[in-house]
């Protein structure tokens, strides 16, 4: 299944997935508030914080990968059981929802992102009540040793990249979340928001694989993905897979895990 689906293939296929609510906010705004506000009609809501992710310490990142026993529980209380296919969807163009998609895939379950999300659809068809599915049996499985990358590894890894914004990743001013500014050493930037046109959905398959090659990634095996704190780098390990170029690492703890060390930190030339 692509990591990808289009509003007309939900349409055709509505009565076979679970369509999945997974939006999250930077900027205080409660998730489940907004989906209450709004959300796509049957969609459950599944909290990117709470469910797809543990409580963050400094030395792990803010939003470390749940135990598999923590996801199977969040999944099976949103009705998502071993043999459900997902759609998820978000109000930023799939950027937050990804993290719900990957950790879907990677532990081998049919998942995919909705392109253009919540935007895709006028907003008098939204519902702004609760969807709530039967619980489902969803096995933990383990997280994969292949699909991440530790700390050491995003230090020395032979193509890095960076899915924050490039004021962030560049590292002229404060970070406004985390420690320290700048981005790993080596790395490369790849804003996972610049994947997106204006209405939110993704640019081009061509221009999406120019845009990895621009940055180095030709092949995607040999990529290590990182943002903020394991997130928006889903949506890179995503797009990079759809535009055809393979399956890449997640580095959990992205930065808000680095930056709390004493490692070496690297900044942009200044223009």
């Amino acid at each position: 299944m692509d990591p990808f689906v289009t509003p007309q293939w939900l349409a055709e296929h509505r009565d076979e997935v679970v369509l999945a609510d997974a939006r999250m906010y930077l900027d205080g705004r409660n998730a489940q508030a907004e989906y209450l506000q709004g959300h796509l009609p049957g969609a459950v809501f599944v909290d990117v914080g709470a469910d797809l992710a543990e409580h963050g310490q400094p030395e792990g990142g803010r939003h470390p990968l749940p135990t598999p026993e923590h996801f199977a529980a969040a999944m099976s209380r949103a009705g998502i059981g071993d043999s459900t296919t997902v759609v998820a969807y978000d109000d930023a163009g799939g950027v937050m929802a990804a993290r719900l998609v990957w950790m879907l895939r990677t532990t081998g379950h049919r998942a995919a992102l909705l392109d253009g999300g919540l935007d895709a659809f006028p907003a008098e068809e939204r519902e702004r009540h609760r969807t709530v599915l039967p619980a489902a049996e969803f096995t933990p499985v383990p997280w994969p040793r292949g699909a991440l990358a530790t700390i050491d590894e995003a230090a020395h890894g032979p193509v890095v990249v960076d899915a924050r914004d490039r004021t962030r990743f560049a590292g002229h001013a404060p970070d406004p979340v985390d420690p320290r500014s700048g981005h790993i050493p080596g790395a490369v930037n790849v804003p996972c928001r610049e994947h997106l046109q204006e209405d939110r959905t993704l640019q081009p398959v061509e221009e999406l694989r120019a845009r990895f090659e621009a940055a180095g990634v030709v092949d995607a095996t040999r990529m290590i993905s990182y943002c903020g704190s394991g997130i928006t780098a889903c949506h890179n390990l995503l797009v990079a897979e759809h535009a055809g170029l393979g399956t890449g690492r997640l580095f959990p703890g992205s930065w808000s895990q680095y930056s709390h060390t004493d490692r070496p930190v690297e900044t942009s030339p200044t223009s």
